[in-house]
């Protein structure tokens, strides 16, 4: 953590409910819409100070011109995670140095909603857009989840995977859960974008888009982190990047694995 935000978290309660601790535990389950990584991970939680159940909360982007909606869409999500800590009695959370700053904060601050804060200049909803990010995000938990078994059994018949048949499934089934798809473990592993399963013959295909997906997902992840270090030297040591364990595969299965 970097001296700017250790000297911020510096005051607030010892104890577990309302405590630094758990203020930061509640924003680790915020993720950026768009690179589906917590925020926390990412370094955007800039500093936390709490005095007398107050949690006041600075939040940083890689650049001042990020998308608003998105901005104001994790913002919101932050707000609502740290009102639900035990102790904490009031939240303040504030956009840092984006072109937008005063108008998210403002409307953050009078609970006015994302259409309130933006009156015409919103979208209908951000409902859409929180559903096309959950989707998106689930496509790379299964192509990631997909990718390390084949690293270890390249026959696999991707097709037939079922959850069961994952070493490691939690990322993936929370996704599924956040989508309303099922996460039974006879379910199937290989989904479309709508939740149905593919057919045999456009499993190969449906991975291939997986994994464009991913790349894509990971690669905005890793250009922002780096954005955000150059904007704020020393937040690189905020960051926690996503394991880099995950060595490209062919963009076709296997002869074998068919």
């Amino acid at each position: 953590m970097t001296a700017e935000a250790e000297a911020a978290v510096g005051r607030g309660p010892a104890g577990p409910d309302g405590g630094l601790a758990a203020v930061r535990a509640a924003l680790g389950a915020v993720v950026d819409p768009e690179l589906d990584e917590p925020i926390t991970d990412l370094g955007f939680v800039r500093s936390i100070v709490i005095d007398d159940g107050v949690a006041e909360v600075h939040l940083r982007l890689p650049t001042s011109f990020c998308a608003p909606n998105f901005a104001y869409l994790m913002a919101s999500d932050a707000y609502e995670a740290v009102e639900r800590v035990p102790g904490i009695s009031r939240v303040v959370i504030e956009l840092d140095d984006h072109h937008d700053s005063d108008l998210i904060n403002r409307g953050l601050a009078d609970r006015a909603g994302y259409r309130g804060t933006f009156k015409h200049e919103a979208d209908e909803s951000l409902d859409e857009l929180r559903a096309t990010f959950l989707r998106k995000g689930h496509t790379a938990a299964m192509e990631r989840a997909i990718t390390a078994l084949l690293r270890t059994a390249p026959d696999t018949d991707v097709w037939a995977l079922t959850l069961a048949d994952l070493p490691d499934a939690d990322a993936l089934r929370r996704r599924r859960a956040a989508l309303g798809y099922s996460t039974d473990p006879d379910d199937p592993v290989l989904l479309n974008d709508d939740g149905t399963r593919p057919t045999r013959e456009g499993a190969e295909m449906r991975l291939r888009r997986a994994r464009s997906v991913r790349i894509s997902v990971d690669g905005n992840a890793h250009f922002c982190r780096g954005l955000l270090a150059t904007r704020y030297p020393g937040a690189e040591n905020d960051q926690a990047p996503r394991a880099d364990d995950r060595p490209l595969l062919p963009l076709i299965f296997e002869e074998a694995a068919r």
